[in-house]
């Protein structure tokens, strides 16, 4: 659990700080968009499941993951912005991994599977939705491809090989390993969800204007 969490923590914070970059923000602006970013979604997990205080606040670790993620991403963001859309690359890393650990923990306080499989999608897109937020961008689970559905879907995994008594690390990995293809092919293939559309409005007719009455 520990793992997956800090795991998820330092990628979010990557992809927190990068966009920090990218909107030209200091050194503060990066470092709380990178801990945001890795933490809002975790955070919100623990508070809806009563484990108070959460885990981000209570253990160092995840403070301490955000910053170094933030400063390495200030210090050598020419590398990081080598990758191809590196920002929404390091986005699906972390969804899929708090997806799965969303979920696990959300079993591990006995939920129903259900809940469960919704408490991982909202820890999977918690940490996107905060980030984008804060540097007035619309978030990513109301515009991209397979966003949330991508978090849902490594969830499900989780879930139903709790319910069938598979082993709990092979079960997590391939819920992180279909959360992350999943968002990374439907970004490679332009695969989406129907999109809410509207008629064009039709032109308004421009007065009459009645000549002969000019002098």
């Amino acid at each position: 659990m520990l793992v997956l969490d800090l795991a998820g923590t330092f990628i979010f914070a990557l992809s927190g700080a990068m966009a920090a970059m990218t909107h030209r923000l200091d050194l503060f602006g990066v470092l709380s968009l990178s801990f945001a970013a890795g933490n809002a979604g975790g955070i919100t997990r623990d508070l809806i499941i009563g484990a108070t205080p959460p885990a981000a606040i209570d253990d160092w670790r995840y403070l301490g993951v955000s910053l170094v993620a933030g400063l390495f991403t200030f210090g050598c963001a020419p590398l990081i912005n080598r990758l191809s859309s590196p920002v929404l690359i390091l986005d699906a890393g972390g969804l899929g991994l708090f997806a799965v650990s969303g979920a696990t923990k959300a079993l591990e306080y006995h939920l129903d599977p259900i809940p469960a499989m919704l408490l991982g999608m909202l820890t999977g897109i918690g940490g996107g939705v905060l980030r984008d937020v804060l540097v007035a961008e619309i978030p990513s689970v109301l515009r991209e491809n397979l966003y949330a559905v991508a978090a849902l879907a490594g969830a499900a995994v989780v879930v139903i090989g709790h319910g069938l008594g598979l082993p709990p690390t092979p079960t997590a990995l391939a819920g992180a390993a279909l959360c992350i293809g999943l968002r990374v092919i439907s970004i490679r293939r332009g695969w989406q969800l129907p999109r809410a559309s509207l008629p064009a409005p039709s032109p308004v007719d421009a007065p009459s204007v009645d000549r002969s009455k000019r002098p």
